[in-house]
């Protein structure tokens, strides 16, 4: 209750004139331990790539809900602030939120987006957001280049402890990767679906790096509740719209990102856990746009592992339904989450047998970037496994290689393999550290 004090004070204050009124904009940033309140001014600004992740992107932001119309200014990136004489204006789509979690206040809010194509590939542009008076700052971005490298940075849940303990996990990792093409988040973001205050510290988190870096994400069963995704979800997100056609409870969850050597899809697997409809239209979905892929690499991301860290959680739905997918049109990694500990191996099924191949088919990961820790269980998938530790994963491509590296909270190396693309299968060479496997069979 003591945030209702405070602000039923400020304002009885106000009226009798002590101090100044202030609007709903000049009310103090945050109440202590409980939420971030929307300004006037442009907060939790993020950047995502669009459909075709080397010529659009789309941008999302927030307001206080005095501010009805809100714009992104865009120019290509200068030396100096000669950008200002070539700048572009978007008027933005805009919709009001109101959310509401236990004990937490009603907030009202303006959600806005952004989606901006025909850019140039390889390109450096800036962009702010806000209106006249009431501008963010200046962020600045590459597009990936057509024929240059391609990377990634992968993160597994964060889930609890938000802001104290995730944070460091996640700007380690730009300092050790530095500029990155995409940022991928395999599920389970916050802990609690609707809590805006989580949500706040997510972005607190990340600060700039949001706004800088586009980003990609597919829910977890943390962002669910009663199999109805929060509505967080869509309203802060600007993700792609081209999943299955028609089926508005997979908007924005199950949808791919194309590059020219590169695709990238997520799934929805809280619905493929939850609802055979929803299972069947996102297997129908996949099997049709890995027909007709092109693509030299693809990676589908997704929430539940395929294979979990422990034997006896197994998901039979993604075994049964997706795992022959992935074999049959040469998936190259599935990056996961969920299991809150690390695991990394391949595995395919053995034609005519009910046995599996561990040295052919997807590289399976699994991994958490969070505090939360489940035990590990040796399985014979496994080339690398890790009980009680953090971490984060950079994938980079150049031609027909792929290197991969986790590296642990601390910056430092824990796996790394180097996947080469050859008729018959891709090549493989490990490149492990020789650091002890962190298994949780001795004290830490």
């Amino acid at each position: 209750m003591a945030y209702k004090i405070k602000i039923s004070l400020i304002l009885a204050l106000a009226l009798i004139g002590i101090i100044p009124f202030q609007s709903e904009a000049q009310i103090p940033d945050s109440i202590p331990g409980k939420m971030t309140l929307a300004g006037e001014r442009p907060d939790r600004i993020i950047l995502h790539p669009g459909e075709n992740g080397e010529t659009s992107v789309a941008v999302n932001w927030r307001t206080s809900s005095a501010i009805v119309e809100s714009y992104l200014e865009l120019a290509s990136a200068t030396p100096g602030p000669e950008f200002e004489k070539q700048i572009k204006r978007f008027a933005a789509s805009t919709s009001k939120f109101t959310t509401q979690k236990e004990d937490e206040p009603i907030l009202n809010f303006n959600n806005h987006a952004v989606k901006v194509e025909q850019l140039t590939p390889g390109a450096v542009y800036m962009y702010r957001v806000g209106r006249p008076g009431l501008w963010s700052e200046w962020f600045q971005f590459s597009m990936p280049d057509t024929q240059g490298e391609f990377s990634i940075l992968y993160f597994g849940d964060a889930q609890n402890n938000i802001l104290s303990l995730w944070s460091r996990v996640f700007r380690e990792a730009h300092l050790k990767a530095g500029r990155t093409n995409v940022m991928l988040h395999a599920g389970d973001l916050i802990n609690r679906h609707n809590s805006d205050l989580e949500w706040g510290e997510w972005f607190k988190a990340g600060a700039f790096l949001h706004a800088s870096i586009p980003t990609v994400m597919t829910p977890g069963n943390h962002e669910f509740r009663d199999v109805k995704i929060t509505e967080h979800w869509r309203a802060q997100f600007n993700l792609p719209s081209n999943g299955p056609a028609g089926v508005a409870e997979l908007e924005e969850t199950a949808y791919e990102i194309n590059y020219t050597d590169v695709k990238l899809i997520s799934l929805d697997t809280e619905q493929i856990d939850e609802s055979n409809e929803m299972l069947e239209i996102q297997k129908a979905w996949l099997r049709k746009i890995l027909t007709e892929n092109p693509k030299k690499w693809t990676f589908v991301f997704i929430h539940y592992p395929v294979y979990a860290t422990k034997a006896e959680r197994t998901n039979d739905k993604l075994l049964g339904d997706f795992r022959p997918i992935f074999e049959e049109f040469g998936v190259d990694m599935v990056l996961q989450g969920h299991d809150h500990a690390y695991a990394r191996g391949q595995a395919k099924t053995i034609a005519g047998s009910d046995g599996l191949d561990y040295q052919k088919g997807p590289v399976y990961v699994v991994s958490v970037a969070g505090p939360k820790m489940y035990d590990v269980k040796e399985q014979d998938w496994m080339v690398r496994k890790a009980f009680g530790t953090q971490l984060f994963q950079t994938i980079r491509i150049n031609g027909n290689q792929l290197e991969y590296d986790s590296y642990m909270a601390n910056g430092e190396l824990y796996d790394s393999f180097v996947m080469t693309k050859k008729k018959g299968g891709n090549k493989i060479v490990n490149r492990i550290p020789s650091t002890p496997e962190r298994d949780g069979s001795r004290e830490q």
